[in-house]
């Protein structure tokens, strides 16, 4: 299949499934995978974290965002032109509507990027190797390359697939958090006791 075929049909299908889940049922996954990052080692060490403020159909991260931008330097991607700038979240009083209806940070771009410990990135599918597929804009695709820190795609479980459509220059996840735990190999995840879940 061509690759921008592949890519439609993976959206149309991951769309369609989230349309099968409620707003409850989400943010609760949510709270879970989210409580699985809070223990990961590396997010504990990190003191500069790139997260996102995410959409509604995306692993809900505003309280978490909130929670610790008292604790860390956390930093949201803005959409400036044709490319993603990072600025530091200070608090929701200092956040404006931006391109796509997503809630911005104002302020300074944060350009120090080998600052960044770890980049928690969000997709529209992920696959075991790392593989991400995003929305089609290639926001990431540009931002990624410049970012040297561990990243971690987050999404649902159900966005996990075999594989993704991916070419030479795409920057792959180290690793994929979902609400069951981080994936591990192909169609599996290990929630923190170290046993398998299938996806």
């Amino acid at each position: 299949m061509e690759q921008n075929e592949w890519k439609r049909q993976l959206r149309s299908q991951i769309a369609a499934e989230k349309r099968k889940h409620g707003r409850e049922e989400l943010c609760r996954w949510s709270s879970l995978a989210l409580e699985k990052l809070e223990q990961f080692p590396l997010f504990a060490s990190a003191q500069v974290v790139l997260l996102y403020y995410s959409l509604p159909d995306e692993v809900q991260t505003h309280a978490f965002v909130r929670k610790w931008s008292r604790l860390k330097k956390i930093l949201l991607p803005v959409v400036v032109g044709d490319e993603l700038q990072l600025r530091c979240y200070t608090d929701e009083n200092h956040m404006a509507t931006g391109a796509y209806r997503i809630e911005e940070p104002a302020g300074d771009a944060f350009l120090d990027y080998e600052a960044i410990g770890l980049a928690v990135v969000p997709g529209v599918s992920f696959d075991a190797k790392g593989g991400r597929l995003g929305r089609g804009k290639g926001y990431y695709d540009r931002l990624l390359p410049l970012l040297k820190g561990y990243k971690i795609g987050l999404c649902f479980s159900f966005q996990v697939s075999a594989s993704v459509p991916s070419e030479a220059h795409d920057v792959k996840m180290d690793m994929v958090l979902t609400e069951k735990g981080f994936l591990s190999s192909e169609n599996n995840v290990h929630d923190d006791s170290g046993s398998h879940l299938a996806v």
